[in-house]
């Protein structure tokens, strides 16, 4: 008997699998995960696809700079470009005022490429019935570019008021709390509003905690309670379609419940500032006077399997391109002589003689 399914050619689309998720910013992983993007273009592909949905992500500060809030900036951005629920927690006492430093999306250039004949060509006779597509052009343009999943964001030009303005977006100052139960209870009350049913997801949120354990807050020097916080909260975000970030300065906490704090974390960065005049360091690494500061991957979230996370790197430089959008670059060695011009990893000479030959080991 003849199968009534009906079948497919050799360059039909997989339906099944394209049409799978319609939550906007969510983009589909391996072993039946999704992702969050993190913001950054760059980390979205360092990490494989983004912040796993339903990780914890912690963040370790550096003293001596500020570059952990680049990283909370885009990611909470990013959030908001896609109507996404966030939750912000801050030891200041006035945590919705930053949202007015949060950056606004840069445009693309296929955006710019179909801004321009409208602008120019307005004059322009054509048939009647093909007016209608310059619409749908511009609307498949944008679904197609990078305003789906992940945007460049320009850290000069601040996010508009329209995407913090509403409901969306719940704020908690951290200063005036004698312990983290309000916390705990804000976030679980934010975790079931998108909790998951029957492992769909329906909805997907953001949670940004900046410097948990700031000398600001009055439990700064509660660790057994800051460690039941963080145990709690992954548990809340693990089944919910959430992704909870936490940026924390490592040399507050005591080493024996750094570790703790590690590994629950289910991915770890850390981002380190760079003296501006370290001669030595300048002549290791290319590019070394453009560079903000390191960010370190020491962990990458791995759920629904147990195979471990391979990086090509873990240590790259944050720059900013033309001094707006934030990308990460692998480090690369600077050579070795100026007049030679070729790096110390690449050099094929063994031996201490200066001079070179096509035999020399």
């Amino acid at each position: 008997m003849a199968s009534s399914r009906p079948r497919g050619g050799s360059f039909s689309r997989n339906i099944s699998s394209a049409a799978t998720t319609q939550i906007p910013g969510v983009k589909l992983g391996p072993n039946g995960t999704s992702f969050l993007s993190s913001g950054i273009p760059d980390l979205d592909q360092i990490l494989g696809g983004g912040f796993t949905l339903g990780s914890l992500v912690m963040v370790m500060e550096d003293a001596e700079a500020p570059h952990h809030m680049l990283l909370l900036r885009n990611f909470m951005s990013q959030g908001l470009i896609h109507k996404q629920t966030l939750l912000y927690a801050s030891p200041e006492r006035d945590p919705r005022g930053f949202l007015g430093t949060l950056p606004s999306p840069m445009a693309s250039k296929e955006e710019k490429s179909h801004e321009r004949p409208a602008e120019q060509d307005a004059n322009l006779r054509i048939a009647w019935q093909y007016k209608k597509y310059f619409g749908e052009q511009n609307s498949e343009g944008q679904r197609g570019g990078k305003a789906e999943y992940c945007n460049d964001f320009d850290l000069r030009k601040p996010l508009e008021r329209h995407f913090y303005s509403g409901q969306r977006v719940d704020c908690i100052s951290l200063r005036d709390s004698p312990n983290l139960a309000p916390l705990l209870e804000r976030c679980s009350t934010f975790s079931a509003q998108i909790a998951k049913s029957d492992d769909n997801i329906t909805c997907a949120g953001r949670i940004a905690i900046q410097s948990l354990c700031s000398p600001q807050c009055d439990f700064s020097d509660k660790d057994w309670e800051m460690l039941s916080f963080i145990r709690s909260l992954k548990g809340m975000v693990r089944s919910s379609g959430a992704v909870a970030v936490i940026s924390f300065p490592p040399s507050l906490v005591s080493p024996a419940f750094l570790k703790r704090w590690q590994h629950l974390a289910d991915t770890l960065i850390s981002v380190k500032a760079i003296p501006d005049e370290d001669k030595e360091l300048a002549k290791l690494l290319t590019g070394y006077q453009d560079m903000l500061g390191l960010l370190s991957v020491h962990k990458v979230a791995r759920i629904n399997t147990q195979v471990p996370a391979i990086l090509e790197a873990t240590t790259f430089s944050m720059k900013l391109r033309k001094r707006r959008a934030l990308v990460l670059e692998c480090l690369n060695q600077a050579p070795v002589d100026g007049s030679s011009g070729s790096s110390y990893g690449t050099s094929g000479s063994c031996s201490g003689s200066s001079k070179t030959g096509n035999l020399d080991f």
